[in-house]
């Protein structure tokens, strides 16, 4: 796979960043039927203030996120809920992916808040993140349903609970 990290926020390295991305990233190629050793991804481990400043100035909104992607290629499907175009492969053989950030302090808040391993949700936004790359996004309520159920199911193939059941016994 040709992932190239870029770690701006060390916390990221203690949370063993590389090993949970890379496990994130080959399982959601893998439910496509893609090589990861074929994929070009780049991955920024970030904290707040870094995706703010990325989320303000591509999608002018100045506040922290998760996670932000930004495909190589538009895959997205003409209608809501459609199948994206498959990627292909460019001169080299290799398949742009596109992009991914991720902010360590909003991850953290947020795996906290659901109860859930930092390293779960690390993986959860890597996964959505691929996804994104891919062509699938949730701007409609079509969308998003079928996003989660993917999210779910590659999650799952990884041992991972649904990142989206609520437990009230807490």
């Amino acid at each position: 796979m040709a992932l190239e990290i870029t770690i701006e926020d060390s916390r990221w390295q203690e949370a063993g960043l590389e090993d949970l991305a890379r496990q994130a990233i080959a399982a959601a190629l893998g439910y496509f039927d893609l090589d990861p050793e074929d994929c070009e991804i780049a991955l920024l481990a970030c904290d707040d203030n870094q995706i703010a400043d990325l989320n303000a100035e591509f999608r002018e909104k100045p506040v922290p996120t998760n996670v932000l992607s930004w495909p190589a290629v538009d895959l997205a499907a003409s209608e809501p809920g459609g199948k994206p175009a498959v990627p292909e492969a460019d001169f080299t053989g290799e398949i742009p992916l596109g992009d991914i950030a991720i902010a360590y302090d909003t991850c953290l808040r947020e795996a906290g808040a659901a109860n859930r391993p930092l390293s779960d949700h690390l993986r959860h936004l890597v996964v959505h993140g691929v996804l994104h790359l891919l062509g699938y996004d949730h701007i409609s309520d079509l969308d998003a349903t079928v996003m989660e159920g993917l999210e779910v199911e590659i999650l799952g193939n990884l041992g991972l609970d649904d990142p989206y059941t609520v437990d009230d016994s807490l």
